[in-house]
């Protein structure tokens, strides 16, 4: 196997600390070096915890499933590298982060001789996932959009992976041929789990899958469980929505410019006028008095606890004019009503261990909403503040009426989630 030569040495001035100090291009341009230091680094942030995917990650050369990438984002630990865009700008295909890949595969457990199918391609995951099958193993990637099964093709047998399958499918339908598969891992965020995916796992075989609930995404690692499924565990994950018939149906209200609240609960009535009405009415502010920690894992309980969940994104314009706290920059989770909504804030308070959470709330239900708010924030930090608090079942077929509480709809069944 080769690799592109190094540019001719220069001295190139990079800043460590709040000092300046120089270091030689061939070393900065030699893909063997920057990928040894790849693999170092997701080792030290424990992406990688195993020997055989940090094998994975020094075999495969990530830079040739990203030849139109500058080395250094192509083996940037927590980049995506962009691979096709659409008509207004946006990524509809990205190779994900190394970080979040060596997290997936760990979360996968995938032994020599298993059979493997990828959902999304790109290449480079599937590569990696040859190397842990091994030569009896099979892996089979699949995507909807052909021009990126076509790259994934090319750019797997320019790095040596012939072996592996490609195909041209909606992944919503699975690929029965090769079917049933120890794993199957899938690559896009998905928001619901068809019956294919189920039905092409073998008795003890494994699903992870970044499953978005609620405009949350986690990628969870799901195992049979009857006909349904169980999860083993969760981390956060942030990828580009699936696309064909898997695609997520969001409803979205633009309340100005600059803000706006989304679900993807059918249950969930969002009234732009009324609740942007709700914004120019006097901000009530309200704490816990109950610690913030664990960012994920709350966001994920209240997520999946708030009875009438939306998410809440404002722009930085916005939330420097003061409308909006800057919890919204990345999205929030919002309590909504017809008329009213309640968010999360927090504030510093050495009392609670450093920060302590608390609600802000519009409208003429903001004390009901806050208070329904701030009893959730109480609750996760007195019984559920730890890592994998929660356990995630997948139950296909037709929901039971009425929905229990703790469970999310979806289009092939219901996510039910209890806390531990």
């Amino acid at each position: 196997m080769t690799t592109k030569p190094a540019a001719a040495s220069t001295n190139l001035p990079t800043e460590v600390g709040n000092r300046m100090t120089t270091i030689d291009e061939p070393y900065v341009r030699d893909p063997d070096a920057l990928r040894a230091d790849m693999v170092r680094a997701l080792r030290d942030q424990d992406a990688v915890t195993s020997k055989p995917v940090a094998a994975a990650f020094a075999a495969v050369p990530r830079h040739r499933f990203a030849p139109d990438a500058p080395l250094d984002l192509a083996y940037d630990l927590h980049r995506t590298v962009p691979v096709k865009k659409d008509e207004h700008g946006l990524d509809i295909s990205v190779m994900s982060a190394a970080h979040l890949q060596a997290v997936m595969l760990e979360q996968a457990n995938i032994e020599p001789g298993m059979k493997v199918l990828e959902i999304g391609s790109g290449g480079y995951n599937a590569a990696l996932i040859q190397e842990l099958v091994g030569s009896d193993g099979v892996v089979t990637t699949v995507d909807i959009d052909r021009d990126i099964v076509d790259r994934a093709r090319l750019c797997l047998d320019d790095a040596g992976y012939g072996q592996v399958k490609t195909v041209l499918a909606d992944g919503e339908t699975g690929v029965p041929d090769g079917a049933p598969y120890d794993r199957i891992i899938v690559t896009a965020a998905a928001w619901d789990i068809p019956p294919s995916w189920i039905g092409g796992l073998t008795g003890n075989g494994r699903l992870v899958v970044p499953l978005t609930v609620r405009g949350t995404t986690r990628s969870i690692a799901f195992d049979r469980d009857g006909e349904g499924l169980v999860s083993h565990s969760y981390r956060l994950a942030r990828f580009v929505p699936m696309q064909g018939e898997g695609a997520a149906k969001e409803s979205k209200a633009v309340l100005r410019d600059g803000v706006a609240v989304q679900t993807d609960d059918v249950r969930v009535r969002l009234n732009a006028e009324a609740l942007n009405h709700a914004l120019d009415t006097p901000r009530m502010e309200s704490w816990s008095g109950a610690a913030y920690d664990l960012p994920d894992e709350l966001e994920l309980y209240l997520t999946l606890q708030l009875s009438s969940a939306a998410r809440l994104h404002a722009s930085k314009d916005v939330v420097e004019g003061g409308l909006v706290d800057a919890s919204a920059l990345l999205g929030v989770p919002a309590l909504v009503s017809e008329d009213s909504i309640a968010y999360r804030i927090r504030r510093e308070n050495e009392d609670t261990g450093g920060f302590e959470s608390g609600v802000v709330a519009h409208g003429p239900q903001a004390e009901s909403l806050a208070d329904e708010y701030l009893n959730l924030l109480r609750r996760w930090a007195q019984d559920h503040r730890r890592r994998g608090a929660a356990t995630i079942r997948f139950l296909p077929g037709p929901a039971p009426s009425p929905l229990p509480q703790d469970t999310v709809l979806k289009r092939h069944g219901v996510v039910a989630v209890s806390w531990h």
